[in-house]
Order: C-alpha cells, then sequence, then structure tokens
C-alpha cells in the first residue's frame, strides 16, 4: 500500500478556509520541527472531529514514516479518549516512557467514566513508581474510583498521601470528591471534618455534604448544612434545592418544604428537572399528592425521572390505577421508561394482581433490552407470583445467570401465596448452594409457605436450622410466623410455650395467636391473648373483631354483644370488607351486600345458580363466624353477598372462561 505523505493527510483532514494549516502541511517535509507541529495539527482536529478512523490512520503514518510518535504522546491519548477508544489510548500510554500527568488523570477519569473503577485504581497505584506526583484533578477521580468501589481502607490512605503532598483544601473540586467519597463510605463525621477544614466553602462542596447527610439518613443536619451555606451568602444550585428538598420529604417536613418551594421559585429554579422532581417527591411524602401533580404538571417537557417519581407518588398514595395511567401516558408521550420506571410501575401491577398489565411491561422491557435487569426481573418475579402465576415467576426466575437474594425472596413468596410449600423448601435449600445468604424476609417467606401449606415438620426443621445457626436468634415476626404454623396444626398450648421464650412479645405475637384460636374456637386463651394484645394497644380494633369472631362461632352472643358496646364507646368501627376485580382493563371494587354495581341483578342471579352448583358438588356453607344472631337460613344469605363472592361472579360473567380471573382482596382485611 503507497504512504501518501504527510501534507496529503494534512489537507484531507482540515478544512480548506485555514490556510495557516495548509501551509504548515507543505513545509512537512522541511524538518522534524514542522512535522511535529503538523501531526499536533491533524491530532488536534481528530479531536474535535471525534473520529478513531481519522485518529488511528494519523497514528499509524507517524509509525510508518519513523516519526517518534511518543513524543505526541499525550495528544494520541487525548485524541483517543476522546474518541471512545480507552484501551488504545493504554497502549500508547503503557509505551511512554515518561508520560505526563495530565495523561494519567484523563486515562483515569476515562475508567471511571466507564464504570471501570478498578481499572483506575490500578493506574492510580503504578503513579508512585514511576516518581510521578499527582495533582488535585488525579485525586479529584480517584476518590470517586475508591466510593465507586468501597474501598475504605484505600480511600483513607489516598487522603493521607493528600495531606502528605501539602494539597489539602487547595482546591475546592477536590475537597468535594473527598466529602462525597467519605459521605458514600458512610463516614459522615471525616466527611463534616473535610467540610470544615475548608475556610472559603462554594455551592459545590455545600451540596455534597447536604447530599452525604440525605443518603445516610441524617435529613435535619442535611437542612442545618444548608441554613449555615444560606448564612454564608452561598448562593443553592439547581442540585442544592433538590437535595434539601429531598430531605424536607423524607422529615415530611411541610413547612420546611414550601419555603425552599418558594426559594426555587425567587431563583429561577422551579422549572429545572431535579429541583422539580424532588418537589414531586417532597409533597407526596407529605401526603399532599394534588400538589405534587400541581408540580409535574408545570414541567414543560418532564423526562423519565420526572415521570418515574410522579408514578412513585401515586404508587406512595395507594393510587395504582392512576400510577399505571400515568405509564401508559409516558410512553404515548414518547418518553422511553427506563429499569426504574418499570420495576416502579410493576410494583403497582403486583398490588392490583393485573396479571395482563404485567405481560404488557414484561414485553416493553424486552423491547427495551432491560429484560435482564435484576431490578425488573425480581419485581416480575414478584408481580406474577403475586398475580397468580408462580409458575412464570419460577421461568422468569430461573432465566438469570446469577439470582440474587431479592429474587428468591420474591419467588418463594409466590409459592408461599399459591400454597406450594414444598417448592418454598426447595427453593430455599437450593440458594444455600449457590452461596447466598438468606435473610430474614427469607425465612418468613418460607415459614409462611410451610404454614399456607400444613408443612408442620418442614417449617418445625427451618426454624431449628434459624435458632442454631443465627445469633442472637429468631426475629419477632419469625416467632409469630411459627405462632401461626403451631397455631394452624392446633397445637395452641406449643405455640403459646413459643411465645413465652420471646422477651418483649409484641401485639403481633399475641394477636397471631388470637387468630389460631379463632380457628380451633378455643375461647379460654384467645381471651388471655386479646387481653395481653389490649394491654400494649388498647385502641387495636383487629383485636376486639378477632374475639367477637370467636365467641360468635361459639354462640356467645352476649359476648360478642359486649364487645360490639366497648368499640363503639372507644370510637373503634371494622373497615367494610371490599374486594377489587380487574376486568377488561377497568377495576371493579364490591363490598358486602353490594347494589351499587350497574350490573347488580345479573350478578346476584349468576351468584345463586353458582351456589346451587356448588351445593349440589358438596359445598356446606360455614356460618360459623356469621357475628349476627339469626337463623341458619338468614346466616347462610349473609354469607352469600360475601364482597369476594360478588367479585368473582362478576368476573365469571365477563370472562366466558376465556381468561385467568385477577381477584384482589383488600390489604386490611
Amino acid at each position: 500500500m503507497r504512504l501518501l505523505p504527510l501534507r496529503t493527510i494534512s489537507s484531507r483532514f482540515l478544512t480548506t478556509g485555514n490556510k495557516a494549516q495548509l501551509l504548515l502541511a507543505k513545509k512537512a517535509n522541511c524538518g522534524l520541527s514542522a512535522n511535529f507541529e503538523s501531526y499536533k495539527s491533524v491530532l488536534q482536529r481528530c479531536v474535535v472531529e471525534k473520529s478513531i478512523t481519522k485518529t488511528r490512520a494519523v497514528h499509524n503514518h507517524m509509525k510508518q514514516t519513523g516519526f517518534p510518535h511518543l513524543s505526541l504522546g499525550n495528544k494520541l491519548i487525548d485524541a483517543y479518549l476522546n474518541c471512545g477508544s480507552v484501551d488504545e489510548a493504554r497502549q500508547v500510554f503503557d509505551d511512554m516512557i515518561h508520560p505526563h500527568v495530565v495523561s494519567w488523570n484523563s486515562l483515569m477519569s476515562a475508567y471511571i467514566r466507564l464504570k471501570r473503577s478498578q481499572d483506575a485504581v490500578s493506574l492510580y497505584r503504578k503513579i508512585f513508581m514511576v516518581s510521578i506526583l499527582p495533582d488535585e484533578f488525579t485525586f479529584s477521580s480517584i476518590f470517586k474510583a475508591f466510593s465507586d468501589l468501597k474501598l475504605v481502607n484505600g480511600g483513607r490512605a489516598t487522603h493521607g498521601h493528600l495531606v502528605v503532598l501539602g494539597l489539602e483544601g487547595s482546591n475546592m473540586f477536590m475537597s468535594s470528591a473527598l466529602v462525597d467519597m467519605y459521605a458514600k463510605f458512610g463516614m459522615m463525621q471525616e466527611a463534616l471534618f473535610t467540610y470544615e477544614a475548608i475556610s472559603v466553602k462554594d455551592v459545590v462542596l455545600a451540596t455534597a455534604l447536604i447530599v452525604g447527610y440525605t443518603q445516610n439518613g441524617e435529613d435535619l443536619k442535611a437542612l442545618g448544612i444548608f441554613e449555615e451555606m444560606v448564612n454564608c451568602g452561598i448562593k443553592a444550585n439547581d442540585f442544592t434545592f433538590a437535595s434539601v428538598l429531598i430531605a424536607c420529604g423524607n422529615l415530611e417536613n411541610l413547612s420546611f418544604g414550601r419555603l425552599i418551594h418558594g426559594l426555587t421559585l425567587r431563583s429561577g429554579f422551579h422549572s429545572r428537572i431535579a429541583p422539580a422532581t424532588s418537589l414531586i417527591s417532597m409533597y407526596s411524602k407529605c401526603l399532599l399528592v394534588e400538589d405534587s401533580l400541581k408540580i409535574f404538571n408545570e414541567i414543560v417537557n418532564p423526562n423519565t425521572v420526572a415521570w418515574t417519581a410522579m408514578i412513585g407518588c401515586l404508587l406512595h398514595s395507594h393510587r395504582e390505577e392512576e400510577a399505571l395511567q400515568f405509564l401508559l401516558s409516558m410512553i404515548r408521550s414518547s418518553v422511553k421508561p427506563n429499569a426504574f420506571t418499570l420495576s416502579t410501575a410493576l410494583r403497582g401491577c403486583a398490588t392490583l394482581a393485573l396479571f395482563e398489565l404485567v405481560k404488557q411491561i414484561h414485553a416493553s422491557a424486552m423491547k427495551l433490552g432491560l429484560e435482564t435487569n435484576r431490578y425488573i426481573c425480581a419485581t416480575l418475579i414478584d408481580s406474577y407470583g403475586k398475580s397468580g402465576h408462580v409458575g412464570i415467576a419460577r421461568m422468569v426466575f430461573d432465566s438469570l445467570a446469577f439470582p440474587d437474594l431479592v429474587s428468591v425472596n420474591s419467588l418463594i413468596y409466590g409459592y408461599a401465596q399459591d400454597g406450594d410449600g414444598m417448592e418454598a423448601i426447595r427453593l430455599f435449600y437450593m440458594i444455600k448452594g449457590l452461596g447466598i445468604e438468606p435473610n430474614n424476609a427469607t425465612y418468613v417467606n418460607v415459614l409462611s409457605a410451610c404454614s399456607n401449606s400444613g408443612m408442620l415438620e418442614e417449617g418445625h426443621q427451618v426454624f431449628s436450622f434459624l435458632v442454631a445457626d443465627h445469633k442472637p436468634g429468631p426475629s419477632t415476626d419469625l416467632y409469630a410466623c411459627m405462632v401461626d404454623l403451631l397455631g394452624r396444626a392446633g397445637r395452641l398450648h406449643e405455640a403459646a410455650e413459643l411465645i413465652a421464650r420471646v422477651q418483649k412479645p409484641d401485639k403481633i405475637l399475641w394477636r397471631t395467636l388470637l387468630g389460631a384460636c379463632k380457628i380451633h374456637g378455643e375461647v379460654s386463651m384467645a381471651k388471655w391473648a386479646a387481653d395481653k394484645v389490649l394491654e400494649l394497644d388498647p385502641g387495636d380494633d383487629a383485636t376486639y373483631i378477632l374475639l367477637s369472631n370467636v365467641y360468635a362461632s361459639l354462640g356467645q352472643w352476649k359476648e360478642v354483644t359486649s364487645l360490639k358496646c366497648l368499640m363503639r364507646e372507644r370510637k373503634l368501627k371494622k373497615d367494610p370488607a371490599v374486594s377489587w376485580i380487574h376486568v377488561n382493563q377497568e377495576i371493579h371494587t364490591f363490598m358486602a351486600g353490594d347494589m351499587s354495581h350497574a350490573k347488580s341483578e345479573l350478578i346476584y342471579e349468576e351468584l345463586k345458580e353458582l351456589v346451587e352448583k356448588t351445593k349440589d358438588l358438596g359445598y356446606v356453607p360455614d356460618t360459623r363466624f356469621v357475628l349476627q344472631d339469626m337463623d341458619e337460613f338468614e346466616k347462610e344469605r349473609s354469607l352469600l353477598y360475601h364482597s369476594e363472592k360478588l367479585a368473582v361472579t362478576y368476573g365469571v360473567l365477563s370472562n366466558s372462561g376465556k381468561m385467568t380471573l385477577s381477584l384482589i382482596p383488600n390489604p386490611k382485611q
């Protein structure tokens, strides 16, 4: 292949209007100096154009002409990095005998930008082997790498290097990176010391400390730093306002939040995405979701973050249907959802058990190439499980290259809800072989699965393993699971003995025992357990209702009436039973004896036929827990119009057997 002269290469790379550079290119054969300047000019042009092809061509031309290309090594590194080829930049760097500190910094920054922090740290550690002194920019980059990798000892040692070199406090950007690193380590005392060591502070430094406090749950201190910053005359930027608003939301401090909102308006930052998104979240956490909607509607072009925040706020306010409508509006607005958006929306689907919508979001994740994202996979497993399709949840789980604990817990929970205790147990023992350490939620889900499946011995084994291998021992909610397991099996005295082993049993433990007494009609122990709950919480309405159920099952109507009177005196009331069903993309709500639905007459006619058919198959209504003193016929009639029966009947009417029904029970029941 014929080698083109440098002036030809130059003329092709440079614009025709740049006469000075063209003249320089024509002098390319006049000596090394001219060649040096010509190559330098061409490489600068490569940087501007970000052309990897041209950069490689210039580099190869240098080698083929015998030009000492490493004399322009720093320029070559800069060109390769600007073209996105960090590995070729590293090859040039490794060939250089004495690369300038600027090249070290550029390469480390590129590694960190590409989330290759380990390579950045390895490169940083070599700098001391070649007698190159790092500068402020070196430390600014490497602190970010240490925080990404959670290398606490390395970060602290590097802080020591900084002090030894006399650079501490010499650069505000470097100090901000140091504060940020300590905050990400959770070492807020060190972050504060670093902050206070700077005599003249700026907004970047103050914001780094505020963000650190909010990330570590010290929101009150974040507000204190903001006040101190304002008193010192430091003007906040949009990121400062966004971070302070997050702190206000976490503290549910509406008055301070409104004050910051006013400051953003006066400063002209209210229309910026970061503070607007934080305002949406803040008002939602203060239970003012309408204010959140107002802020969202004022954003001219909401991005993915703003849409996701609004969807999350609606879910936080239990407005799941509206949240899912927002997701559809987001997609129609040509705003691309990310993994966090889809996983947030899936949480709403899981709450409402919307199987069809879960499938649609799953399909969207696949189109976006996000189906392997661990957050989406975990929420898909959870959503499919809660929608009654644990088989599909298992398929998603099996597709994971590296299952994590969140996914495992979601699948075990799905098996627990499905009553498949054996699969839950198998999965529990399988994860031990995968090197995944179970946590409290894992044990709760496994024991719940055993309880729902009546697997007493298996549950005993899991609980015994937990007691033997974990100190200081099971948590209260794990004891509650075991009490439930024993209680369902009718071993009430063993359950009571287990509670006696807990140092300070809470009301959940006693109420669990009370629920077991209800199943087996054990009135004396039920009264004892109820008294224990009411000692801890006299206003616990669920306890009164459970005890009423026990009395009613035994026909002790005088005690039922007495409890009702006591509830009225204490202004306690039972929330009405409510069930929802998802039919044809709509949620239909039913209460016991509900006649408000447009198709009530058809529903009741169909329900009557269904009950007669089930009776022919051997169904016998269980009237033990009807809380009214009435004859058997009236008791059966009251059971007939239960909210769940009405919801299922409407589903049968609308479904014609074409799909699985998605019945959504009231979470408060």
